[in-house]
Order: C-alpha cells, then sequence, then structure tokens
C-alpha cells in the first residue's frame, strides 16, 4: 500500500472510542433512564440495575437486545427517547470489558430497610461527662461549645417559647435569680407559649382564612381551628390525642365540640367554588387532605402516587387510593357556591360532614382520570410500614375509618409519627432539624445528623413524656446544645457578619443564627412600644394594609376592611390570612405558603424588607408610641432614655460607645427617629 493511500485509510477509519468509564458514564445512565423501574424501589421482571454487582453476565445480551429493539412493546427504556448510539455503544463496551465496577461500590438498600421506617428503639446514652443526655449524644466526652451569656438566654428563650422579649422587670427579677430552668417552666404555662407555638403547627397544615381561587371566599368559623390549637398546646395535650382529634374528633367515643373543632385540619385547604371539572374538583380536594396528612404526621411524599407507582418511594398507587378509601365517605357541606358550617350542640363548625356508616365505592383511578376506574380497593396504611393493616371496625354513625387510621398514626408501633414531631420541635428551636427535610422521611428525604439522638428522643417522647409537648421543650431547652452561643461559633468560624445561609454548614445540633419569623418581629415592635392588645381567640382582625396593595383588585373597596388601630394591635397569629391577598409586611418577611404544607419558612434577604421595616407604615406608627413610652417612664433624660430604650428592645445596656452615639443623633434628630433606627437593628430581629 503506497503512503498516500495509507493516510487516506488513517483520516477517514473514525477513532475508537474511548473505554466506557462505570462512575462516569455507565452508572449516570442508568440512574437516568433505567433505576426508576429496575432500582432498589421497584425491580420490573426482577431486575436491579442501580449498582455494579447486581447486573449479572447473563443479562448483558437481553439488555442490548431491548435497548435496540425497533418494537415498541419490547424495547427499553419504555418512555421517553431511546438510547442514543454512542450511549448503546458506551453500554455494549462496559460488557464486552468485563462490565468493570468498584469493588467497594455501595448497595444501596431495599426500601424495607430504610431508617425511618424501622421501630423506634432507644439506644443507650452515650458515655459523658454531660448529665444531659442530648448533650451526651451530641458531644460525648468532647467539650461543649461556648455558652450563650445569661441574658441572652434569657431573651432567646422569651422569644423561642412566646415570641415576645422578657419585660424590665423580668429582666430584672432573672438578674436577682438566675435559673434558666424557672424562667422555662414559667414561659411554658404562659398563654403567650400556645400563640407562638400555635403559629408553627398552622404552617405545617397550611392554615388560612380564605379558600384561594378568584373568589377567595371566608371560610365561615375556621379561626375556631385555630384557638383549638392554641388551647391544645397550652392544656399540653398529649400529642398522639392532637393527631387522633384532628383525623377523626368526631368518630370519638367521648367526642365533644372541641373534638369536632379539630376536624377542621382536614378542611383547611384550598377550594375551588366553581370548578370546570367537578369530579377531577372531588379528587383534587381529597388529594389534598391525603397529601398533607402524609405530609404532617408521618413525613411521607405519598401524594406523588396519585397517576402512578411513586417513582422514588416504596408508596404504590394502590397505598395512596387507600388512604382515599378512608377519607371518601366525607362530604364537603356547601349550597352552590357558598360553604356551609356543621351545628354541634350550638356553635358553627368549619369542618366536614361524614353522613352515613356506609362507605361509597373507592377504586384505583388510571393515571389519576376520574372517569378511567381501576381496581376496588378498601382502606389500608402504606404497605411498606406494616406487617400487618390495622384494623377498620364498623360504625353505627359513621365509617370509623378515620378514627382507624388516626389511632394507627398515634400508635407508638408507628415508626415515623414521634419521629416527625421530635424533628419539627427540634428544627424550631435550633433552626434547622436533624432531619433537614421535616415533611420528607423517605427514601429521597435527607439522611438524620445524629439518628442515635433521634431515636432516643422519638422513644423517651412516646414512653417517658407521655407524648407531651412542654416535657419535650424543657429537654431541649436545658440542653448545653441549645444553650451555644452562636456569636461566638460565628467568632471562632471567621464569620463576624454571616448571613443566615451561611451557617448551613453548622452542625444542626447547635444553636443557630437566624431571624425571626414575621409575626414575632410584628408581635415584638407591638410589645416594646407599648401597643400589644393581649386579646385572645374569637374571629380575625385585619390589619391596615397600603392602598397600593388593594389597587389591582376589582372590588378594592370591598376586599380588605381594616380593624381599628386597637384591635389590629393583637398579636398576628390572630391576623386574617386571605389567600389572595396576603398582609404585605408578613408577606415581605416570608410568611409560610398557604396553599400545601409548609415544613420551615424560607429566609430571603430583599431589598422590600428593609424597606418596609424602615419606611412601613406600621413600623414608623409604632416608633411614635415607642417614643411616647420612653418619655412617660423614663422622663426627659435623653441618657434615661436610650437605656430604657435598650432594655425593652435588646434586653441589654447600652455601651458606652452605642450610648455616645445615640446622644450625638438625639441632638440633630428626634426621639421618634431613634425609636425607628432601634427598631431596625439586627439584633432586635435576631434572638441573639
Amino acid at each position: 500500500m503506497n503512503r498516500i493511500a495509507h493516510l487516506f485509510i488513517i483520516l477517514v477509519t473514525p477513532a475508537p472510542l474511548a473505554a466506557a468509564d462505570y462512575a462516569k458514564d455507565i452508572k449516570p445512565l442508568l440512574k437516568e433512564r433505567c433505576v426508576s423501574c429496575h432500582g432498589s424501589v421497584k425491580q420490573k421482571g426482577d431486575l436491579r440495575l442501580d449498582a455494579g454487582a447486581l447486573i449479572s453476565k447473563d443479562v448483558h445480551h437481553d439488555l442490548l437486545a431491548r435497548v435496540t429493539s425497533s418494537d415498541e412493546d419490547e424495547r427499553m427504556p419504555p418512555e421517553g427517547a431511546r438510547l442514543t448510539p454512542a450511549q448503546i455503544e458506551m453500554l455494549r463496551q462496559w460488557f464486552a470489558a468485563g462490565a468493570i465496577y468498584p469493588k467497594d461500590e455501595v448497595i444501596p438498600k431495599k426500601p424495607s430497610e430504610h431508617w425511618s421506617f424501622q421501630p423506634v428503639k432507644r439506644p443507650p446514652v452515650p458515655a459523658s461527662t454531660f448529665g444531659h443526655p442530648i448533650d451526651a449524644f451530641v458531644f460525648g466526652k468532647n467539650e461543649p461549645p461556648p455558652q450563650a451569656k445569661p441574658m441572652a438566654l434569657l431573651r432567646r428563650v422569651h422569644l423561642d417559647l412566646t415570641g415576645l422579649p422578657p419585660t424590665i422587670p423580668e429582666q430584672e427579677r432573672f438578674a436577682k435569680e438566675p435559673s434558666l430552668e424557672r424562667v422555662i417552666d414559667g414561659l411554658l404555662a404562659r398563654p403567650e407559649y400556645g400563640e407562638r407555638w400555635a403559629r408553627h403547627w398552622l404552617d405545617v397544615v397550611r392554615y388560612a382564612d380564605s379558600n384561594g381561587y378568584e373568589r377567595d371566599a371566608e371560610k365561615p368559623f375556621v379561626w375556631r381551628y385555630r384557638d383549638y390549637v392554641i388551647e391544645s398546646l397550652n392544656n399540653d395535650k398529649p400529642f398522639n390525642r392532637f393527631v387522633i382529634e384532628q383525623l377523626a374528633g368526631d368518630e370519638l367515643p367521648d367526642r365533644s365540640v372541641e373534638t369536632h373543632i379539630a376536624t377542621g385540619f382536614l378542611r383547611l385547604g384550598h377550594w375551588d367554588d366553581e370548578p370546570a371539572d367537578p369530579a377531577a374538583d372531588r379528587y383534587d380536594q381529597l388529594d389534598d387532605i391525603v397529601s398533607t396528612t402524609g405530609q404532617t404526621f408521618l413525613g411521607l411524599t405519598i401524594g406523588c402516587a396519585r397517576c402512578h407507582d411513586h417513582k422514588f418511594e416504596p408508596l404504590a398507587t394502590r397505598d395512596y387510593y387507600s388512604l382515599v378509601a378512608v377519607f371518601n365517605p366525607l362530604q364537603r357541606p356547601t349550597k352552590g357556591r357558598t360553604e356551609l358550617t356543621i351545628p354541634v350542640d350550638g356553635t358553627e363548625i368549619y369542618t366536614w360532614n361524614e353522613p352515613s356508616a356506609k362507605a361509597p365505592e373507592t377504586h384505583v383511578l388510571v393515571r389519576g382520570s376520574p372517569t378511567r376506574f381501576g381496581d376496588l380497593v378498601e382502606p389500608a396504611v402504606p404497605a411498606i410500614l406494616v406487617k400487618q393493616q390495622p384494623q377498620f371496625p364498623a360504625g353505627e354513625k359513621t365509617t370509623q375509618r378515620r378514627l382507624g387510621l388516626a389511632q394507627w398514626i398515634a400508635s407508638p408501633n408507628n415508626p415515623l409519627t414521634a419521629r416527625v414531631i421530635v424533628n419539627r420541635v427540634w428544627q424550631q428551636h435550633f433552626g434547622q432539624g436533624l432531619v433537614t427535610t421535616a415533611n420528607d422521611f423517605g427514601l429521597m428525604g435527607a439522611a438524620p445528623s445524629h439518628p442515635e439522638l433521634l431515636d432516643w428522643l422519638a422513644h423517651w417522647f412516646v414512653h417517658d413524656a407521655k407524648w407531651s409537648l412542654k416535657k419535650l421543650h424543657r429537654l431541649i431547652l436545658t440542653s448545653s446544645a441549645w444553650r451555644s452561643s452562636s456569636v461566638e461559633q460565628r467568632a471562632k468560624s471567621g464569620e463576624p457578619k454571616p448571613s443566615d445561609s451561611s451557617l448551613s454548614a453548622l452542625s444542626p445540633s447547635l444553636y443557630r443564627y437566624r431571624r425571626l419569623e414575621a409575626e414575632a418581629i410584628r408581635d415584638s415592635i407591638l410589645a416594646v412600644s407599648g401597643q400589644l392588645n393581649p386579646k385572645r381567640f374569637g374571629p380575625a382582625m385585619r390589619p391596615a394594609i397600603p392602598v397600593a396593595a388593594l389597587e389591582a383588585n376589582t372590588d378594592k373597596d370591598k376586599i380588605w376592611k381594616a380593624s381599628d388601630e386597637h384591635e389590629a394591635s393583637r398579636r398576628s397569629i390572630y391576623a386574617f390570612i386571605k389567600r389572595g391577598l396576603v398582609v404585605p409586611m408578613l408577606e415581605t418577611l416570608d410568611l409560610a405558603d398557604t396553599v400545601s404544607s409548609c415544613p420551615q419558612r424560607q429566609v430571603t434577604t430583599v431589598a422590600p424588607q428593609a424597606l418596609t421595616l424602615f419606611n412601613g407604615d406600621f413600623v414608623n406608627q409604632q416608633a411614635k408610641h415607642f417614643a411616647t413610652r420612653l418619655k412617660r417612664e423614663a422622663g426627659d433624660d435623653p441618657t434615661k432614655q436610650i437605656s430604657h430604650a435598650w432594655r425593652l428592645a435588646l434586653c441589654r445596656e447600652p455601651s458606652s460607645d452605642e450610648l455616645a452615639k445615640m446622644r450625638a443623633f438625639l441632638q440633630n434628630e428626634s426621639l421618634e427617629q431613634l425609636c425607628r433606627v432601634i427598631l431596625n437593628l439586627n439584633e432586635f430581629v435576631y434572638p441573639e
């Protein structure tokens, strides 16, 4: 062969593809296109492709035949685009080279082995120099982190448990008797505790005072549910009873007006009063109940199985519709487009109605379509969670299906319920849960940072605390972990001025630097200005909102009738939450999503927040009241006014430098402007 011909052959012959690399090429391809049907969750044809060790030589030829087949009934993947020629060639090469994979590759566990599906067992408390069990798990024999200063702890615990700063008399009592345990017990006994912690629960159960959609009509008497939650927490109702009442309070042998009100939980979702497709809307309402129940109590995204088996969790469509069967006997009381309440012993209650002990048939809906009925299903709980299904006894007036489900959810044998609520409480105290995905304890959720601590707490909560949330609060708040100083943590990390997100790497077992929620900021401003109205319970109030927020509404003169200033100065939990018109101050400061369950508030940092707190009508009005209070309580001496303001707002005396700067400020500006500055200090809206 001459040199020219040889060169021509070299130029036109394609270069051989590089040998396929399992970690770089093969595993990502299998994960993207194959594992949803052939992984740890689902194994069609008894075939798993989620680890190299599971792909035997016996299936190599068949796999290549299926991915190259022209028969639409045979080809794989069955949906979506075909594998490209380059992807098929990579598989071919990998098989030809012996299907080599790392010998240390971890084979994913079967779903039944997932940590949150295992029974809760009480691990031994680790050997430690600490007498507190939480600290023993967190620190072992290591040194604890620096503790926050006493007055900083006093302010933090008040804001944590009541959402309000300590008064000056409370500060003085603590200075004389610095017992944080005494303070904790006192705060847990206050009615403000229920008002603070009820808001956390209302986030999770998607509470709002209106229905959403175009008309966004008011939910009649829904505020009774809000008041029920507040009172239940203040009375330290055992959490298992709290669960049962909300799911099936009308089916209890000792049912009462209170337990009927509790079932308002089932009706809190948004509602379309004029749906285009009534049949689909009916299943949308049931989906809202099933999805919220799964996330709230079990930490499971069961709603994803409405149209097909869950792609990433061991939750089948049949599991989903078996839960639909539990709630299908419910009927929504309406008259045309108007919602109705149900009279129980003379008060009007916002809840569903179950009119008969005979349940309608429930079918799997093929692809979620209300016109395509599949298999008939009976009430059941997700199969992955039980070895034997719980009993669903028949009732005389109602089906008792919800009571059967509620009793199983609230059972000590349920592996999820106690873990989920313990994690929620931990998250609110520390800023991050031991499981960071508070609504998702499934395979796709985050693994616990301290699994043994989580299980110890869950077991202790059920068996020692007898489901008492107040005892759980006390246990957490008396730990050195909770008392750790976020200031010292930031100093050690070399970040003197961090944002909330910059501390994401900090352990969830240490107190995190974070901004207060919108309600706590607003309530603290009212408390410091002296305007907080302590009125509790009853219909919601409507704070004044800017006129500009009403301009886009066709009925802007009627959509929002603001309450008078005294009524509007009640705590923010009593503010009317209208899905189509959220109070701008609350929305700007990251109020929870009002449509679906909100496991954790977003914390954003955007310009409108600064504008709201510095230029907003509410803050400027409260700055006037704050200045009036300072003149009344501290007299005309600027030094005394500044000192009094610092103690009211920040729970400490001003430093000499702060005092000098504020005195200089008052030489050119009014006391009212100084108060506005104080209400905008970072220290005011951050617990520490």
